[in-house]
């Protein structure tokens, strides 16, 4: 059975379904997991979240007695909850450039952590987290309604170490900034920014040293 509890009823041993919010608004790339650490707990608490989705079949439940917000007998009822809440249909108005800055340096700052773990996950031959992307394309597609040039400067800008997680993110806003202009219906803009996130996650098994080489890659270097 899946329970909204409030995150003061958090403990080890729980298994984290969803957070209720926004996904910028929780510390965490994945939104589910078991908790195993003390520390994810107080990071939550340090955070604005209010209240979690856990999963009892897969983790601890709460005390007897212990009360709880609500509780859903399936996830489609959840995912149902979530989307109501975060509000799959958005009215956004085009905001200038230096309004937008400010929140798309936080959305690339997230996106950056969210798509390195995303490539170690890969690398581990952990199974690929679609809902946790899909928040971060919904995220990146707000901006880009807000004001396309803002987030796209910033994903732009790259050192050599974050070049293929920005080139990523950058060009996921690309997509979804081109599929906008192309008249696309909302499905597939979410779709062609979804293909933009992962064009290059197949470089996840790619040794860092050939990946990050500045040079033109020998023969053998190649072959791999």
């Amino acid at each position: 059975m899946l329970k909204r509890i409030n995150v003061n009823q958090l403990s080890v041993g729980m298994f984290l379904k969803e957070f209720c919010g926004s996904w910028m608004e929780h510390p965490f790339w994945r939104s589910s997991f078991v908790i195993t650490d003390p520390k994810d707990i107080a990071t939550i608490l340090a955070s604005s979240i209010q209240e979690v989705w856990i999963d009892c079949d897969k983790g601890r439940d709460l005390a007897p007695g212990e009360p709880l917000v609500s509780f859903a007998e399936s996830e489609a009822e959840v995912d149902a909850e979530l989307a109501s809440v975060v509000g799959e249909v958005r009215q956004l108005k085009r905001v200038p450039s230096i309004v937008e800055f400010g929140r798309a340096a936080k959305i690339v700052a997230r996106s950056r952590q969210a798509v390195t773990s995303m490539f170690e996950e890969a690398r581990m031959g952990n199974a690929f987290n679609s809902s946790g992307a899909q928040r971060l394309v919904d995220e990146i597609a707000d901006s880009v309604s807000r004001n396309p040039g803002a987030l796209i400067s910033l994903a732009r800008l790259k050192s050599t170490d974050d070049y293929t997680y920005m080139h990523s993110v950058a060009v996921c806003a690309l997509m979804i900034a081109l599929a906008r202009q192309l008249g696309l219906d909302e499905e597939k803009i979410r779709s062609a920014g979804i293909a933009g996130l992962l064009h290059d996650l197949g470089k996840a098994v790619i040794p860092i040293e050939i990946l990050n080489k500045p040079g033109k890659l020998t023969d053998e270097e190649f072959s791999i």
